[in-house]
């Protein structure tokens, strides 16, 4: 064996310590006392699991802070600052800030990502031409898809939809869309599953991002997810609406997207960010972050993810999955161990799953993708937010961090 990860905990088996072993950037075998005459790294009981997954981040939006503002700091100016932002993107540019925020994913542990990537008349092709070129580029440490949408909208946008089949042409795996800024939210959502239907493509949708439950489409969405046979392959983000339902109405949610095969997808910072400005409250404020975790139990799978950094919709973050994770289990009040560990879970195996990575896990046979985590369960690396120590893309070292260490006095 090429490499030998000694005295690891691995997720899921993390009671005992073992040995995992990766050739050809492979996991080869997972037991104790493994012997090799390649290189070891003896972990001293650390836990090691599968790379974090995102399926939600704006690559191609990020890092823009300086040339916005958010006074108001809700959707309305958001989109606005970001549309006037974007007029003066080159691909030059969007790739810089694109690879900038992509370098600190892969350093927070993140092996896998969807970006989603928007186009319209005024931006063009622009930011695909930024970002496509690094899904070669960053290969070596992270697989990049690429998911496209209309962020200004598509029926009410002349000009958008070429652009969305442009770039499905050119290699986009998903296609999404935003229906509540659009003229007509169930019309885009019609055509958003033509076009994944068309090109055979994955859906991920912005949905129901708002303070309450008027409006609300996921039970359209599913409705046509049953209709185009698309169980499985088709996600929903935000649906910030549903925390105004009452505990029957979104028990019934739940069990229609599970029904369905509708996934969805939750952003604590941005959904904290944007949510209860509307009203003007000065106390008793909206939160507005779905509690997954209660999801699951109808049999919704569920991720947690970034969505933006530094720019108007999320004037902060570090691509870290793990604070996403510690940020959703503050702000839903997660304390059951069996519930920190689906908070774990939520950016890791949940979020594969929702990709389809068939690729992934840790187990013999599958690519060796891991991170090493300074913790010695899922549970404790959400509660003490723990820091990612190496992470491993097919079998290759592409992060390493010592622990911190205390110099006492002597």
């Amino acid at each position: 064996m090429e490499l030998i990860l000694r005295n690891a905990r691995a997720v899921g088996a993390e009671h005992e310590l073992t040995d995992i072993g990766i050739t050809s950037g492979r996991i080869a075998a997972i037991a104790p006392g493994l012997d090799s005459d390649g290189e070891a790294i003896d972990l001293g009981g650390r836990l090691v699991s599968s790379g974090f997954v995102e399926t939600h981040i704006h690559l191609d939006k990020s890092c823009i802070l300086d040339r916005v503002k958010s006074d108001k700091g809700d959707v309305e100016e958001a989109i606005a600052e970001t549309a006037r932002a974007k007029a003066s993107f080159t691909a030059a540019d969007v790739h810089a800030r694109a690879a900038r925020t992509l370098e600190k994913s892969i350093l927070q542990g993140t092996t896998h990502m969807r970006t989603h990537l928007e186009v319209d008349p005024g931006i063009g092709l622009r930011g695909l031409e930024g970002v496509l070129p690094l899904i070669q580029q960053y290969a070596w440490a992270i697989d990049l898809q690429i998911c496209v949408f209309p962020q200004e909208g598509l029926l009410n946008n002349l000009g958008t939809e070429e652009l969305m089949v442009e770039a499905l042409k050119r290699g986009c795996r998903a296609v999404g869309g935003v229906p509540y800024v659009d003229v007509d939210p169930r019309g885009q959502i019609d055509r958003v599953f033509e076009l994944a239907r068309d090109y055979d493509v994955d859906i991920d949708f912005h949905l129901d991002l708002g303070p309450t439950t008027e409006g609300m489409q996921i039970d359209y969405v599913c409705r046509r997810t049953e209709e185009f046979q698309y169980g499985g392959r088709v996600t929903v983000g935000h649906v910030t609406r549903a925390t105004s339902l009452s505990p029957s109405a979104c028990d019934a949610m739940a069990k229609r997207m599970a029904d369905a095969g509708v996934a969805l997808t939750v952003l604590p910072a941005t959904d904290l960010f944007l949510m209860g400005r509307e009203h003007k409250h000065d106390h008793n404020i909206t939160r507005g972050v779905v509690p997954a975790h209660k999801l699951l139990h109808h049999g919704v799978n569920c991720s947690l993810s970034t969505n933006n950094i530094l720019n108007p919709f999320t004037p902060y973050g570090d691509c870290s999955q793990m604070r996403m994770a510690n940020l959703y289990a503050n702000v839903c009040q997660v304390a059951k161990p069996a519930e920190m560990r689906e908070c774990f879970n939520m950016v890791t195996r949940r979020p594969a799953e929702m990709m389809r990575l068939a690729d992934y896990g840790l187990a013999v046979g599958k690519s060796a993708d891991l991170v090493v985590l300074d913790s010695a369960s899922p549970e404790m690396a959400v509660a003490e937010l723990t820091p990612v120590l190496y992470a491993f893309k097919r079998g290759r070292k592409t992060v390493s961090r010592q622990p911190a260490m205390l110099h006492h006095p002597r």
